[in-house]
């Protein structure tokens, strides 16, 4: 497996535990909705401590490049995790508009955050990095919890 397909799998990965909590707000199944959004959260930290500690550094190490691909993401990594703590908040407050609202804005931001990094970034390092540093970058990534 290449660092392209196992992140995308991640990306797919969190997406269904997403729809799953999204789907429990919207039944009014707080327990649920309480387990799928820490699960995402959990899944969706991990994937973006993954890119931070090991796939940035790869690339930049590599490339010399760290004003490009790599700050847009982390910036754009900030941004969910602000959504993440607000959607917290209306999980723990029972708080079905807020939440489903939030959730909206979620999935419009991580759809496009996922495709720039599968189309471009992924893509980026699948093409410039050696046979060498991906397996060694993949194998740290595999690595990475919480």
């Amino acid at each position: 497996m290449n660092i392209s397909h196992y992140m995308t799998d991640e990306h797919r990965a969190c997406d269904t535990v997403f729809a799953d909590a999204e789907q429990a707000v919207a039944d009014g199944d707080w327990e649920r909705a309480e387990k799928s959004f820490l699960d995402f959260s959990n899944d969706t930290l991990r994937h973006f401590k993954r890119e931070e500690e090991e796939l940035f550094p790869a690339f930049e190490a590599h490339t010399g490049n760290t004003q490009g691909p790599t700050q847009v993401m982390r910036y754009e990594h900030e941004q969910v995790k602000g959504l993440i703590g607000k959607m917290a908040e209306a999980v723990e407050n029972k708080d079905k508009d807020a939440y489903l609202s939030l959730a909206e804005s979620m999935m419009i931001l991580l759809q496009q955050h996922n495709m720039k990094e599968e189309q471009m970034l992924y893509a980026m390092c699948e093409r410039l990095l050696p046979p060498d540093v991906k397996e060694e970058t993949l194998a740290k990534m595999k690595a990475v919890e919480l």
